[in-house]
C-alpha cells in the first residue's frame, strides 16, 4: 500500500510542480494530512482500546523533529529531481535510499551485511550510475546524480528516525505507535512549512489555492503512503521495509508510461531492473 499510494503522491507532485514552486509542492505533502492523522488516531484508539498512557521524551522529540526536516529536505530534492529527468528515473534515484539506509544501520546501529548484502549494495550503486547517466556516457549528469544520491540519503535519515522514535514508544502497541509518530511529524512538518511560507512566499499559498484539488490528491496519498510506511517501520527494519518498497519503482514505471506517456532509454530500463534486483539481494541477505 505504501509504495503503491507513493508511486501516485510523486506523480501528482510532478503535475504539481508544473505550476507551483518547489516549497509549495513539498507542502502539499502535508497540509491536508494534519486532520487525517488525527482522525486516524483517533479511530485507532476506538477500534484498539489501549489503557497504557503514552510518554514522549526527549530523545523521541528530537527523532521527530529530525525526521521531520530530513523528510522535507528528501522531498525538496526529488521535486528538482523531477525537473532533472523524467518521473520514472527520479523515483529511481530517490530509490537509492534502500540502499543508504542499510549502509548507515551497518555503520551507526551495528547492523552487519553478509556478502550478498554488499553486493547488493554494489548493484545499487551501479544502478544509479545508469539512471542518472542518460543515452551515453557523455551525458552522465552530476547534478541529476547529486540530488537524488541527496534526496536517497535524507529519506534514509528520514526512516531511520521514525523507526527509533517508534521505538520510544515501547508502552504501546505497533499500530498506536506509528500513528503518534505520523502525527507528530506531519504536525511538525505542516506548521514549520506554513510558518516559513506565510512569512517569506504568500504567494505560493495562493497557488496552492488555486490548484486544490490536486494539493488534495498529493495529500491523501502522502498520508496514505506515510500510514503504511511507518506501520512497517514500526514492525520491521528500515532496510528491510525500504528494500520491499522498491516495488515503487514498477508502479512508477508504469505510471510514467501510461500516465505521463514518457519514453524511457534502454540503459534506463537496466538501471531500473538493477535497483529491484539490489533490493532483492539486501532482502535475500
Amino acid at each position: 500500500m505504501a509504495a503503491f499510494m507513493q508511486a501516485w503522491r510523486n506523480a501528482f507532485q510532478k503535475q504539481l510542480s508544473s505550476s507551483v514552486d518547489v516549497y509549495g509542492v513539498t507542502l502539499a505533502r502535508f497540509l491536508f494530512a494534519v486532520p487525517l492523522a488525527i482522525a486516524y488516531l483517533t479511530w485507532i484508539y476506538h477500534a484498539h482500546p489501549v489503557h497504557a498512557v503514552v510518554h514522549f521524551n526527549v530523545p523521541f522529540a528530537l527523532y521527530i523533529v529530525i525526521a521531520a526536516v530530513s523528510q522535507i529536505a528528501a522531498t525538496v530534492f526529488m521535486v528538482q529531481l523531477f525537473k532533472q529527468k523524467n518521473y520514472a528515473i527520479g523515483v529511481g534515484l530517490a530509490k537509492s535510499e534502500a540502499i543508504l539506509a542499510a549502509i548507515i544501520a551497518v555503520i551507526f546501529l551495528s547492523e552487519p551485511l553478509s556478502l550478498y548484502a554488499w553486493f547488493g549494495v554494489l548493484l545499487g550503486g551501479i544502478a544509479v550510475f545508469l539512471l542518472s547517466s542518460g543515452r551515453h556516457l557523455k551525458d552522465l549528469s552530476v547534478p541529476t546524480l547529486s540530488i537524488g544520491i541527496a534526496s536517497g540519503l535524507c529519506f534514509a535519515i528520514t526512516s531511520l528516525l521514525v523507526r527509533e522514535a517508534s521505538l520510544e514508544l515501547n508502552m504501546l502497541p505497533h499500530l498506536h505507535r506509528a500513528a503518534w509518530v505520523l502525527f507528530w511529524v506531519i504536525s511538525f512538518q505542516c506548521i514549520s512549512m506554513l510558518l516559513y511560507l506565510g512569512l517569506f512566499s504568500r504567494q505560493t499559498l495562493y497557488a496552492l489555492w488555486q490548484r486544490l484539488g490536486l494539493t488534495l490528491k498529493v495529500s491523501l496519498c502522502s498520508f496514505l503512503a506515510s500510514l503504511g510506511w511507518f506501520s512497517a517501520m514500526s514492525l520491521q527494519s528500515v532496510a528491510i521495509v525500504k528494500t520491499l518498497g522498491q516495488i515503487e519503482i514498477l508502479f512508477s514505471l508504469l505510471i510514467s508510461m501510461f500516465f505521463f506517456k514518457e519514453k524511457l532509454a534502454r540503459r534506463d530500463h537496466w538501471g531500473l531492473l538493477l535497483v529491484v534486483i539490489a533490493a532483492i539481494l539486501v532482502i535475500w541477505a
